[in-house]
C-alpha cells in the first residue's frame, strides 16, 4: 500500500516546472484579464471600506484605517487568488479538460502536477498581492521597499491556502461543492482574521480561534513590515504558514491517486 503512495509523490526536485510552465503558457493569453479579475475584489473592500468606514473609524492601532486595511488586503488578494486558481482552474485541467490525464501517461507523477499546481497558483498570488501592494504605496500607505520584503510571505501565503485548496480538490465531485468551501471558511476566515479590524475587538473565544487560522498567520507578518512596525513571533507565524503549505500537499496527493488512479 505504501509503495502505491509512493509512486504518486514527485518523482524529482524538477518535474513540477513543466506542469508549472505549462499554465503559465496558458494562461498568459489572457494574462491582463485574470490579473484584473483577481484584484477587484481587494480593491473593493480597500476602497469601498477603506474610504467609507475609514472617515467614521479614524485611526486603528496608531495609523489610518485604510493603511490598516491595505495590508489585510495585501494577504486577502494572496489567499483568494491561490484558493481560486486551485478549486476552479486546477478542477477544470484534472477533470473536465482532462490535461492531468493527458500528463499522467508522461514521466510525471501526481505529485508533480500538483507542485506544480501549487507553485503556479503561488504565483499568481504573488502577483495579486504585489498588485494591492503597489496600489497601497502609489497612495501613500505604504512605503516602496516593504514590498520587497513581504513579497515571501505573499507567496508563502499563497502556496498555503492553495495547498489546502487542493484537499477540497481532491475530494469535490463537482464545481457545486466548491461554493461550500467559500462561504463556510474562506469568507469567515476574511473577518476573523484581523484583515477588516483588530483581532483584538472579537469576543475571547474567537480571539483564540484565530490563532489556529492561517491567514491571521500571514497578516501578523505582513501588516507590520507594510506598516513599518517590529515584528512579533516572526517564527511561529512563518512556521504556521510552512505547515499549511506541507501537510495538506501530502494529504491532497494521498486523496488524488486514490481518485485518479484506484
Amino acid at each position: 500500500m505504501w509503495k502505491l503512495y509512493a509512486a504518486a509523490l514527485p518523482a524529482n526536485g524538477w518535474n513540477w516546472i513543466a506542469v508549472w510552465r505549462r499554465n503559465y503558457l496558458a494562461w498568459k493569453k489572457a494574462a491582463l484579464a485574470s490579473i484584473l479579475g483577481n484584484l477587484a475584489d481587494p480593491l473593493i473592500y480597500l476602497f469601498g471600506l477603506g474610504a467609507g468606514l475609514g472617515v467614521m473609524v479614524g485611526r486603528v492601532d496608531g495609523v489610518s484605517y485604510i493603511a490598516f486595511l491595505s495590508a489585510g488586503m495585501v494577504a486577502t488578494s494572496a489567499m483568494t487568488a491561490s484558493t481560486f486558481e486551485t478549486i476552479y482552474a486546477t478542477f477544470a485541467r484534472m477533470r473536465a479538460q482532462r490535461t492531468w490525464e493527458a500528463i499522467l501517461h508522461t514521466q510525471v507523477t501526481i505529485g508533480d502536477i500538483v507542485l506544480g499546481e501549487l507553485a503556479w497558483a503561488a504565483t499568481k498570488a504573488s502577483l495579486a498581492g504585489t498588485g494591492i501592494g503597489i496600489v497601497a504605496a502609489m497612495l501613500g500607505y505604504a512605503e516602496w521597499p516593504s514590498l520587497l520584503y513581504a513579497l515571501p510571505v505573499v507567496a508563502l501565503t499563497g502556496l498555503a491556502f492553495a495547498s489546502l485548496a487542493m484537499i477540497v480538490t481532491a475530494l469535490a465531485p463537482s464545481y457545486e461543492y466548491f461554493i461550500f468551501y467559500q462561504t463556510l471558511v474562506i469568507t469567515p476566515m476574511l473577518f476573523l482574521s484581523g484583515a477588516v479590524f483588530p483581532v483584538d475587538q472579537l469576543p475571547g473565544a474567537f480571539q483564540h480561534a484565530t490563532r489556529f487560522l492561517p491567514l491571521a498567520h500571514s497578516i501578523d507578518v505582513i501588516r507590520p513590515i507594510m506598516l513599518g512596525n517590529p515584528l512579533v513571533n516572526v517564527g511561529l507565524h512563518i512556521g504556521a504558514l510552512c505547515f499549511y503549505a506541507v501537510v495538506p500537499f501530502f494529504l491532497s496527493t494521498a486523496l488524488l491517486r486514490r481518485r485518479l488512479m484506484p
